[in-house]
């Protein structure tokens, strides 16, 4: 019988859980690298995702219960790719796994996290509230494992954890640990970053409250959010009446991203209709160059477009300040319609950050990228998702299975360089 291709996903986000589960269920071996400590990327982080608009943990549960029954399938979480050396049907890839203090006789009862005396930023909600040093990632995590942050559980914290645990699951001598795999074939599935809104000084984040980004909007308006879903403004708690939504924060800019970032535009009309679903009399006004909603998104935008509480501008925003008497917020625009002068009052601003490759930031060894971060296809190598090139979860999809195909075909080399 001819040998199992092996494929290498680095990566477990939607692209990469997709991609696993598809290589897999050809009869594949597929290793999955995470650097998060829960599979789910980004798409684990959003409110609702197009085109249904529904919770995306429903759809990434189906994938979680397929790996779960998929012998073919390996994954290491809190994990990074370190090198990669060799050629298509013969390469040899380091993994370094990073100490989770944590194993795997975790049940996730919570004692470790009720007794933990530590706390860290909740990163999953982007530092908008904190979690135990000890912490599930949240409730649908997969794997369903608790984790202990080292930067936070620090000096005697942990042995509390360790006192607490009836099923001998804390393990504080945990240590970095290094796995040699060989591959046939390697598909980057690293996925995006928000790009750094501080970047931006006359859009105000950072230094004037209650500016936010879009993605820390999703998760304040998520039931599982740091507010429970309801959207309110992080600086006294005000139920958010007014809200202007910022488009391309960092995209479409020389200085800080040059290209479009595909999904801004869609995402702030989407968070439009959280706003004004939860509250009915509030009034959204989306600053925009262009509003660009691809294929059948085009009903969605109309659909918003008509409300007349929402107001769409079309004009770059050259400054947020904050109010002299108040914590409402100041955005000042030019209305290329009109030419007038735009100075709006608001209780929360909303910046459209733009998607940077996690490639800008932290590229893996042995996989090639252009100049703005992006992965680059190379000889049994393939990017998918985000990791190519700025796309939604529904593309994501239908690009991590094409993915599959090009690295099963990857796969036929076996042996002519071994």
């Amino acid at each position: 019988m001819p040998d199992v291709n092996r494929i290498l996903v680095i990566g477990g986000g939607f692209s990469g859980l997709t991609t696993a589960v598809d290589a897999a269920e050809t009869g594949a071996e597929v290793i999955v690298v995470e650097k998060n400590p829960y599979l789910g990327g980004r798409v684990a982080q959003l409110n609702k995702y197009f085109p249904k608009l529904c919770p995306p943990l429903c759809g990434l549960e189906i994938n979680f219960r397929r790996i779960k029954t998929n012998a073919n399938i390996a994954f290491h979480t809190m994990a990074e790719v370190e090198s990669i050396s060799g050629g298509p049907g013969d390469y040899n890839v380091t993994i370094k796994a990073n100490p989770r203090y944590v194993n795997d006789n975790c049940v996730a009862c919570n004692a470790c996290a009720e007794a933990c005396p530590a706390e860290r930023p909740n990163d999953y909600n982007f530092g908008m509230n904190t979690s135990k040093a000890a912490y599930l990632p949240f409730n649908q995590a997969f794997p369903q494992k608790y984790v202990i942050d080292a930067n936070y559980c620090k000096g005697d914290c942990g042995k509390a954890c360790l006192d607490a645990c009836k099923y001998n699951a804390i393990d504080l001598d945990m240590k970095p640990e290094a796995i040699n795999i060989k591959v046939d074939s390697i598909v980057a599935a690293t996925g995006w970053n928000p790009y750094d809104a501080k970047k931006m000084d006359n859009l105000g984040f950072g230094n004037v409250k209650n500016v936010i980004t879009n993605m820390m909007m999703e998760r304040l308006s998520a039931p599982n959010g740091p507010t429970g879903g309801k959207i309110i403004r992080p600086s006294d708690g005000k139920p958010v009446q007014s809200i202007a939504f910022v488009q391309c924060a960092g995209s479409r800019d020389e200085k800080h991203l040059p290209f479009c970032s595909y999904i801004c535009c869609l995402a702030s009309l989407k968070q439009t209709t959280y706003i004004r679903e939860q509250n009915p009399d509030s009034k959204a006004y989306i600053f925009y160059i262009d509003i660009r909603t691809p294929g059948r998104y085009e009903k969605f935008f109309w659909k918003v477009k008509e409300d007349q509480n929402v107001s769409l501008i079309k004009g770059k925003v050259a400054k947020i300040t904050q109010d002299v008497d108040s914590d409402d917020v100041i955005v000042e625009a030019e209305d290329m319609l009109t030419g007038n002068k735009i100075r709006t009052k608001v209780d929360m601003v909303v910046l459209a950050t733009g998607m940077e490759p996690a490639g800008a930031s932290n590229k893996v060894k042995g996989v090639k990228y252009n100049d703005d971060g992006f992965a680059l296809a190379g000889p049994g190598i393939f990017p998918t998702g985000c990791s190519k090139n700025p796309m939604d979860v529904a593309r994501s999809g239908q690009d991590a299975t094409g993915a599959v195909i090009k690295a099963i075909a990857a796969g036929n080399f076996k042996g002519q360089g071994r």
